[in-house]
This record gives structure tokens, sequence and C-alpha cells, in this order.
């Protein structure tokens, strides 16, 4: 029997919508990010739509992400280090308000790794 996908293992789409709203909260009241998103153009129902569908897709599940790459999406932004780990801190808190297990919480913050290079210092 084939593995379950992250998508899966994260509990699919309602519970990842679910960590994606308490993840954007966390941004909220993070003093390192927090003023970002005091100036940005989208919502945050919107946000969490995109960030849903982002990790819906990019975990197996059946959402397509039609925003931005990631590098268009944070060009000119500048975003520094201590921000784009303050944003993986947040995701990390939102995981774990969830009780995904330590497994699932690597492979989520691997993915979200791998995308500093399209958006910090841009």
């Amino acid at each position: 029997m084939p593995e379950a996908s992250l998508y899966e293992r994260l509990g699919g789409e309602t519970q990842i919508r679910a960590i994606v709203t308490d993840i954007v909260a966390n941004h909220h009241h993070n003093p390192t990010i927090s003023p970002r998103y005091r100036h940005t153009k989208r919502s945050d129902a919107e946000l969490i739509d995109l960030v849903s569908d982002l990790i819906g897709s990019g975990t197996g599940g059946p959402q397509v992400y039609n925003g931005m790459d990631m590098r268009t999406a944070h060009s000119g932004m500048n975003i520094n280090e201590a921000e784009f780990v303050a944003v993986l801190d947040d995701i990390l808190a939102g995981l774990t308000q969830h009780g995904v297990g330590e497994r699932e919480k690597a492979e989520l913050l691997a993915i979200a790794y791998g995308m500093k290079e399209d958006i910090v210092h841009l």
C-alpha cells in the first residue's frame, strides 16, 4: 500500500486551511514581521486562500496554486534573513498548535526553506 502524501498526513484541505489561518494570525503577532502584514495589498482571507492552495498543491493535494511565483511575489521587498526565520518560526508554531507530527513538520519546513533564495534579499 502506498504511503499517504504529506497533504493527507497534514489532514487535507480543512486542516491545512486551519493551520494557515493560525500561521497568518501568528504573523500578525510576531514583531519581526507584523509590520509587513499591515501594508499588504491582500486581505487575510485572500492570503489564507493563496497559501492554503500553495501548500495543498506542493504537498500532493488537488489544489492548483494560481498565485505569483515566490520570486515575483517577493521581488523588491528586501526581506532579510531574520524575517525569513520569523516566518519559519510562525509556520512551526502553527503546525505545533494543530498537533502536526515531527516528520510532517520537518517535511513542510524543508519545502518552505527551499523557497529561501526566491524570497530573501530581492
